[in-house]
Protein backbone atom coordinates (compact mmCIF):
# COMPACT_ATOMS: atom_id res chain seq x y z
CA UNK A 1 0.00 0.00 0.00
CA UNK A 2 1.54 3.19 -1.16
CA UNK A 3 1.40 5.64 1.60
CA UNK A 4 2.81 8.55 -0.15
CA UNK A 5 0.80 12.01 0.02
CA UNK A 6 0.70 14.01 -3.33
CA UNK A 7 2.11 17.83 -2.74
CA UNK A 8 -1.27 19.41 -3.61
CA UNK A 9 -2.25 21.62 -6.87
CA UNK A 10 -1.95 24.71 -5.40
CA UNK A 11 -1.90 26.39 -1.66
CA UNK A 12 -2.76 29.89 -0.53
CA UNK A 13 -0.59 31.78 1.56
CA UNK A 14 -0.16 35.27 2.99
CA UNK A 15 0.58 37.99 0.55
CA UNK A 16 3.01 40.71 1.90
CA UNK A 17 1.59 44.10 1.95
CA UNK A 18 1.05 45.38 -1.33
CA UNK A 19 2.01 49.01 -2.90
CA UNK A 20 -1.04 51.05 -2.55
CA UNK A 21 -1.14 51.34 -6.54
CA UNK A 22 -1.22 47.87 -6.66
CA UNK A 23 -3.77 47.10 -4.59
CA UNK A 24 -6.11 49.92 -6.22
CA UNK A 25 -5.13 48.28 -9.33
CA UNK A 26 -6.37 44.84 -8.66
CA UNK A 27 -9.61 46.63 -7.27
CA UNK A 28 -9.89 48.44 -10.35
CA UNK A 29 -9.67 45.56 -12.24
CA UNK A 30 -12.14 43.46 -10.03
CA UNK A 31 -14.71 46.10 -10.95
CA UNK A 32 -14.41 45.93 -14.49
CA UNK A 33 -14.84 42.75 -14.26
CA UNK A 34 -17.92 43.02 -12.46
CA UNK A 35 -19.11 45.37 -15.41
CA UNK A 36 -19.02 42.93 -17.37
CA UNK A 37 -20.70 40.30 -15.95
CA UNK A 38 -23.19 42.74 -15.06
CA UNK A 39 -23.19 43.59 -18.95
CA UNK A 40 -23.56 39.96 -19.87
CA UNK A 41 -26.12 39.19 -17.34
CA UNK A 42 -28.37 42.25 -18.56
CA UNK A 43 -27.74 41.07 -21.91
CA UNK A 44 -28.94 37.41 -21.52
CA UNK A 45 -32.48 39.33 -19.79
CA UNK A 46 -33.06 41.94 -22.20
CA UNK A 47 -30.94 41.25 -25.41
CA UNK A 48 -29.52 45.07 -25.43
CA UNK A 49 -26.43 45.84 -26.37
CA UNK A 50 -23.57 45.52 -23.56
CA UNK A 51 -22.21 49.23 -24.72
CA UNK A 52 -26.31 50.91 -24.46
CA UNK A 53 -25.89 48.85 -20.77
CA UNK A 54 -22.68 50.77 -20.13
CA UNK A 55 -24.00 54.05 -21.29
CA UNK A 56 -27.00 53.78 -18.69
CA UNK A 57 -24.90 52.94 -15.97
CA UNK A 58 -22.98 56.07 -16.74
CA UNK A 59 -26.50 58.39 -17.54
CA UNK A 60 -27.35 57.09 -14.14
CA UNK A 61 -25.15 59.37 -12.03
CA UNK A 62 -24.37 62.05 -14.72
CA UNK A 63 -27.33 62.18 -17.35
CA UNK A 64 -27.90 65.62 -15.90
CA UNK A 65 -27.07 67.87 -13.97
CA UNK A 66 -29.45 67.25 -11.22
CA UNK A 67 -28.69 63.41 -11.47
CA UNK A 68 -24.73 64.75 -10.80
CA UNK A 69 -25.83 66.61 -7.39
CA UNK A 70 -27.96 64.43 -6.46
CA UNK A 71 -24.94 61.63 -6.97
CA UNK A 72 -22.89 64.21 -5.14
CA UNK A 73 -25.49 64.80 -2.29
CA UNK A 74 -25.61 60.82 -1.51
CA UNK A 75 -21.77 60.55 -1.47
CA UNK A 76 -21.34 63.15 1.12
CA UNK A 77 -23.84 61.53 3.62
CA UNK A 78 -22.69 57.67 2.85
CA UNK A 79 -19.11 59.54 2.80
CA UNK A 80 -20.27 61.11 6.66
CA UNK A 81 -21.68 58.03 8.14
CA UNK A 82 -18.42 56.04 7.01
CA UNK A 83 -16.71 58.89 8.28
CA UNK A 84 -18.44 58.27 11.86
CA UNK A 85 -17.62 54.57 12.53
CA UNK A 86 -14.14 54.27 11.53
CA UNK A 87 -12.82 55.28 14.58
CA UNK A 88 -14.62 52.54 16.30
CA UNK A 89 -13.78 50.04 13.55
CA UNK A 90 -10.38 50.97 14.03
CA UNK A 91 -10.61 49.81 17.98
CA UNK A 92 -12.28 46.91 16.66
CA UNK A 93 -15.08 48.28 18.24
CA UNK A 94 -17.78 47.01 15.91
CA UNK A 95 -20.50 49.65 15.39
CA UNK A 96 -23.21 48.55 13.40
CA UNK A 97 -25.94 50.99 14.57
CA UNK A 98 -25.04 53.63 11.95
CA UNK A 99 -28.11 53.96 11.20
CA UNK A 100 -30.01 54.06 14.54
CA UNK A 101 -27.62 56.86 15.39
CA UNK A 102 -28.42 58.76 11.90
CA UNK A 103 -32.40 58.35 13.08
CA UNK A 104 -32.09 59.72 16.64
CA UNK A 105 -30.44 62.59 15.02
CA UNK A 106 -33.34 62.32 12.07
CA UNK A 107 -35.95 62.71 15.37
CA UNK A 108 -33.64 65.50 16.79
CA UNK A 109 -33.73 67.79 14.07
CA UNK A 110 -37.28 67.20 13.21
CA UNK A 111 -38.48 67.78 16.54
CA UNK A 112 -36.51 71.16 16.77
CA UNK A 113 -38.35 72.13 13.35
CA UNK A 114 -41.74 71.12 14.57
CA UNK A 115 -41.87 72.48 18.12
CA UNK A 116 -39.10 75.69 17.83
CA UNK A 117 -39.35 76.34 13.97
CA UNK A 118 -41.79 79.03 14.31
CA UNK A 119 -40.91 80.49 17.89
CA UNK A 120 -37.17 81.03 17.70
CA UNK A 121 -34.71 82.76 14.83
CA UNK A 122 -33.45 80.43 11.88
CA UNK A 123 -30.05 81.22 13.03
CA UNK A 124 -30.82 79.73 16.59
CA UNK A 125 -32.62 76.98 15.46
CA UNK A 126 -30.30 75.25 12.91
CA UNK A 127 -27.66 75.68 16.18
CA UNK A 128 -30.19 73.81 18.37
CA UNK A 129 -30.62 71.17 15.27
CA UNK A 130 -27.10 70.58 15.02
CA UNK A 131 -26.50 70.41 19.17
CA UNK A 132 -29.26 68.46 19.81
CA UNK A 133 -28.88 66.15 16.46
CA UNK A 134 -25.11 65.42 17.13
CA UNK A 135 -25.99 64.71 21.06
CA UNK A 136 -28.70 62.54 19.99
CA UNK A 137 -26.62 60.25 18.30
CA UNK A 138 -23.72 60.10 20.89
CA UNK A 139 -26.34 59.18 23.51
CA UNK A 140 -27.94 56.40 21.03
CA UNK A 141 -23.86 55.09 21.00
CA UNK A 142 -23.28 56.01 24.50
CA UNK A 143 -25.30 52.97 25.79
CA UNK A 144 -23.38 50.02 23.89
CA UNK A 145 -20.10 51.99 24.90
CA UNK A 146 -20.94 51.40 28.11
CA UNK A 147 -21.74 47.80 28.24
CA UNK A 148 -18.67 46.91 25.98
CA UNK A 149 -16.53 49.23 28.28
CA UNK A 150 -17.87 48.03 31.78
CA UNK A 151 -19.15 44.34 31.12
CA UNK A 152 -17.62 43.17 28.03
CA UNK A 153 -20.95 42.82 26.22
CA UNK A 154 -21.14 42.09 22.08
CA UNK A 155 -21.56 45.37 20.61
CA UNK A 156 -22.12 44.26 17.17
CA UNK A 157 -25.52 42.62 18.69
CA UNK A 158 -26.11 45.83 21.47
CA UNK A 159 -25.33 48.60 18.29
CA UNK A 160 -27.90 46.33 15.75
CA UNK A 161 -30.74 45.93 18.43
CA UNK A 162 -30.56 49.96 18.84
CA UNK A 163 -31.19 50.20 14.97
CA UNK A 164 -34.85 48.46 15.74
CA UNK A 165 -35.28 50.34 18.86
CA UNK A 166 -34.72 54.02 16.84
CA UNK A 167 -36.74 53.00 14.14
CA UNK A 168 -39.99 52.09 16.20
CA UNK A 169 -39.22 55.40 18.00
CA UNK A 170 -39.38 57.17 15.08
CA UNK A 171 -42.16 55.11 13.48
CA UNK A 172 -44.25 56.56 17.13
CA UNK A 173 -43.33 60.04 16.47
CA UNK A 174 -44.21 60.20 12.73
CA UNK A 175 -47.61 58.99 14.10
CA UNK A 176 -47.38 62.21 16.74
CA UNK A 177 -46.63 64.84 14.19
CA UNK A 178 -48.46 63.29 10.82
CA UNK A 179 -50.06 65.83 8.55
CA UNK A 180 -52.78 65.40 8.13
CA UNK A 181 -54.41 62.94 10.87
CA UNK A 182 -53.65 59.58 9.53
CA UNK A 183 -51.66 59.88 6.72
CA UNK A 184 -49.55 58.24 8.27
CA UNK A 185 -46.65 60.64 7.61
CA UNK A 186 -45.55 64.09 8.39
CA UNK A 187 -44.97 65.40 4.62
CA UNK A 188 -42.30 68.31 4.47
CA UNK A 189 -41.57 70.24 7.41
CA UNK A 190 -42.15 74.10 7.77
CA UNK A 191 -42.92 73.89 3.66
CA UNK A 192 -44.46 77.67 3.99
CA UNK A 193 -41.67 79.04 6.19
CA UNK A 194 -38.61 76.73 5.20
CA UNK A 195 -37.95 77.20 9.35
CA UNK A 196 -34.51 74.80 10.01
CA UNK A 197 -34.33 74.40 6.72
CA UNK A 198 -30.26 74.68 5.99
CA UNK A 199 -29.00 77.88 3.56
CA UNK A 200 -28.79 77.03 0.34
CA UNK A 201 -25.04 77.87 -0.97
CA UNK A 202 -24.35 78.18 -4.85
CA UNK A 203 -26.53 76.56 -7.65
CA UNK A 204 -27.79 73.56 -5.43
CA UNK A 205 -29.36 73.16 -2.02
CA UNK A 206 -26.78 70.25 -1.83
CA UNK A 207 -23.63 71.70 -1.89
CA UNK A 208 -23.53 73.05 1.71
CA UNK A 209 -23.92 69.19 2.55
CA UNK A 210 -21.19 68.03 -0.10
CA UNK A 211 -18.73 70.81 1.60
CA UNK A 212 -19.39 70.12 5.05
CA UNK A 213 -18.73 66.11 4.46
CA UNK A 214 -15.44 67.45 2.97
CA UNK A 215 -14.13 69.81 5.92
CA UNK A 216 -14.81 66.14 8.20
CA UNK A 217 -12.74 64.35 5.92
CA UNK A 218 -9.62 66.62 6.09
CA UNK A 219 -10.70 66.73 10.43
CA UNK A 220 -11.04 63.33 10.11
CA UNK A 221 -7.82 61.71 8.66
CA UNK A 222 -6.25 64.42 11.32
CA UNK A 223 -7.72 63.47 14.23
CA UNK A 224 -6.93 59.19 13.38
CA UNK A 225 -3.22 60.20 12.01
CA UNK A 226 -1.76 62.80 13.65
CA UNK A 227 -3.60 62.98 17.03
CA UNK A 228 -3.25 61.36 21.18
CA UNK A 229 -7.08 60.34 20.68
CA UNK A 230 -5.92 58.57 17.11
CA UNK A 231 -3.17 56.91 18.30
CA UNK A 232 -4.61 55.45 21.53
CA UNK A 233 -7.49 54.13 19.37
CA UNK A 234 -4.65 52.27 16.67
CA UNK A 235 -3.12 51.21 19.82
CA UNK A 236 -6.27 49.50 21.80
CA UNK A 237 -7.34 47.99 18.55
CA UNK A 238 -4.06 45.87 17.89
CA UNK A 239 -4.21 44.99 21.50
CA UNK A 240 -6.06 46.12 24.59
CA UNK A 241 -3.45 44.26 26.85
CA UNK A 242 -0.84 46.61 25.29
CA UNK A 243 -2.68 49.71 25.22
CA UNK A 244 -3.33 48.58 29.03
CA UNK A 245 0.13 48.23 29.92
CA UNK A 246 1.40 51.42 28.11
CA UNK A 247 -0.90 53.34 30.46
CA UNK A 248 -4.35 53.99 27.87
CA UNK A 249 -7.48 53.54 29.80
CA UNK A 250 -9.09 51.34 27.15
CA UNK A 251 -12.85 51.89 28.91
CA UNK A 252 -12.45 55.69 28.67
CA UNK A 253 -11.03 55.16 24.91
CA UNK A 254 -13.72 52.92 23.90
CA UNK A 255 -16.62 55.28 25.27
CA UNK A 256 -14.96 58.68 24.06
CA UNK A 257 -14.76 56.63 20.39
CA UNK A 258 -18.00 55.33 20.31
CA UNK A 259 -19.40 58.91 21.29
CA UNK A 260 -17.72 60.42 18.65
CA UNK A 261 -19.58 57.95 16.20
CA UNK A 262 -22.37 57.97 17.05
CA UNK A 263 -21.97 62.04 17.06
CA UNK A 264 -20.86 62.42 13.37
CA UNK A 265 -23.89 59.78 13.05
CA UNK A 266 -26.07 62.57 14.32
CA UNK A 267 -24.52 64.91 12.28
CA UNK A 268 -25.90 63.07 9.18
CA UNK A 269 -29.11 62.82 10.33
CA UNK A 270 -29.21 66.38 10.50
CA UNK A 271 -27.79 67.11 6.88
CA UNK A 272 -30.42 64.56 5.60
CA UNK A 273 -33.88 66.13 7.31
CA UNK A 274 -32.63 69.64 7.64
CA UNK A 275 -30.28 69.50 4.51
CA UNK A 276 -32.17 68.10 1.87
CA UNK A 277 -34.99 66.00 2.65
CA UNK A 278 -36.92 67.82 5.05
CA UNK A 279 -38.50 65.19 6.01
CA UNK A 280 -38.80 62.49 8.74
CA UNK A 281 -39.47 58.86 7.79
CA UNK A 282 -38.14 55.87 9.14
CA UNK A 283 -36.82 54.49 6.06
CA UNK A 284 -34.70 57.94 5.53
CA UNK A 285 -31.56 56.46 6.09
CA UNK A 286 -31.54 54.10 3.44
CA UNK A 287 -29.33 51.65 5.35
CA UNK A 288 -26.70 53.86 4.76
CA UNK A 289 -25.20 52.83 8.22
CA UNK A 290 -24.37 49.30 7.09
CA UNK A 291 -23.19 49.84 3.72
CA UNK A 292 -21.14 52.44 5.12
CA UNK A 293 -19.43 49.08 7.14
CA UNK A 294 -18.30 48.73 3.41
CA UNK A 295 -17.09 51.33 2.95
CA UNK A 296 -14.99 51.82 5.54
CA UNK A 297 -13.21 48.27 4.91
CA UNK A 298 -12.25 48.73 1.48
CA UNK A 299 -11.23 51.88 1.98
CA UNK A 300 -8.90 50.34 4.64
CA UNK A 301 -10.20 52.75 7.62
CA UNK A 302 -8.23 55.64 5.41
CA UNK A 303 -10.95 58.84 4.98
CA UNK A 304 -9.16 59.81 1.92
CA UNK A 305 -9.19 56.21 0.13
CA UNK A 306 -12.95 56.45 1.76
CA UNK A 307 -13.84 59.43 -0.89
CA UNK A 308 -13.46 56.54 -3.53
CA UNK A 309 -15.31 53.59 -1.85
CA UNK A 310 -18.28 55.73 -1.06
CA UNK A 311 -18.32 57.37 -4.77
CA UNK A 312 -18.17 53.62 -6.65
CA UNK A 313 -20.78 52.24 -4.61
CA UNK A 314 -23.05 54.99 -4.92
CA UNK A 315 -22.38 55.47 -8.88
CA UNK A 316 -22.92 51.34 -8.87
CA UNK A 317 -26.35 51.52 -7.37
CA UNK A 318 -27.41 54.49 -8.91
CA UNK A 319 -26.32 52.61 -12.67
CA UNK A 320 -27.97 48.95 -11.57
CA UNK A 321 -31.28 51.16 -10.69
CA UNK A 322 -31.19 53.24 -14.29
CA UNK A 323 -30.60 50.12 -16.01
CA UNK A 324 -33.38 48.69 -14.33
CA UNK A 325 -35.75 51.55 -14.91
CA UNK A 326 -34.81 51.94 -18.58
CA UNK A 327 -34.78 48.50 -19.80
CA UNK A 328 -38.58 47.69 -17.89
CA UNK A 329 -37.21 45.19 -14.90
CA UNK A 330 -38.47 45.26 -11.77
CA UNK A 331 -36.48 47.76 -9.42
CA UNK A 332 -35.04 44.25 -7.94
CA UNK A 333 -33.24 43.61 -11.16
CA UNK A 334 -30.81 47.23 -9.93
CA UNK A 335 -30.00 45.20 -6.53
CA UNK A 336 -28.76 42.05 -8.38
CA UNK A 337 -26.69 43.86 -10.16
CA UNK A 338 -25.15 45.68 -7.25
CA UNK A 339 -24.98 42.62 -5.73
CA UNK A 340 -22.83 41.65 -8.24
CA UNK A 341 -20.31 43.87 -8.10
CA UNK A 342 -19.77 44.32 -4.27
CA UNK A 343 -19.18 40.64 -4.71
CA UNK A 344 -16.80 41.17 -7.33
CA UNK A 345 -15.24 44.17 -5.55
CA UNK A 346 -15.17 41.86 -1.92
CA UNK A 347 -13.76 39.08 -3.54
CA UNK A 348 -10.80 41.18 -4.90
CA UNK A 349 -9.77 41.68 -1.79
CA UNK A 350 -8.88 38.42 -1.20
CA UNK A 351 -6.39 38.66 -3.94
CA UNK A 352 -5.20 41.81 -2.68
CA UNK A 353 -4.29 39.66 0.92
CA UNK A 354 -3.64 35.99 -0.39
CA UNK A 355 -0.96 34.46 -3.06
CA UNK A 356 -2.39 31.52 -4.42
CA UNK A 357 1.16 29.27 -5.02
CA UNK A 358 1.02 26.60 -7.87
CA UNK A 359 3.21 23.25 -7.73
CA UNK A 360 6.14 22.96 -9.27
CA UNK A 361 6.69 20.62 -11.98
CA UNK A 362 8.95 18.75 -9.85
CA UNK A 363 6.88 18.50 -7.14
CA UNK A 364 4.84 15.55 -7.28
CA UNK A 365 5.16 13.90 -4.15
CA UNK A 366 6.11 14.83 -0.49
Amino acid sequence: MNNKQHTPLFHVSKRGALPWYLSWAIRGLAVLLALLTSALVTNLLTGENPVSVFTTIYEGSFGSARKMWVLGQNVAILLCVSLAVTPAFRMRCWNLGGDGQMLAGCLATAACMILLGDKIPNWLLIALMLVSSMLAGAVWALVPAIFKARYNTNETLFTLMMNYIATQLVAYYIIIWEVPKGAGKIGIINQSTNAGWLPQVGPSKYLLNIIIVAVLTVIMYLYLNYSKHGYEISVVGESERTARYVGIKVGKVIIRTMLLSGAICGLAGMLLVGGTDHTLTTTITAGRGFTAVMVSWLAKFNPVFMILTSFLLVFLSKGGSEIASKFGLSASFGDILTGIILFFIIGSEFFINYKINFRKSGEKEA
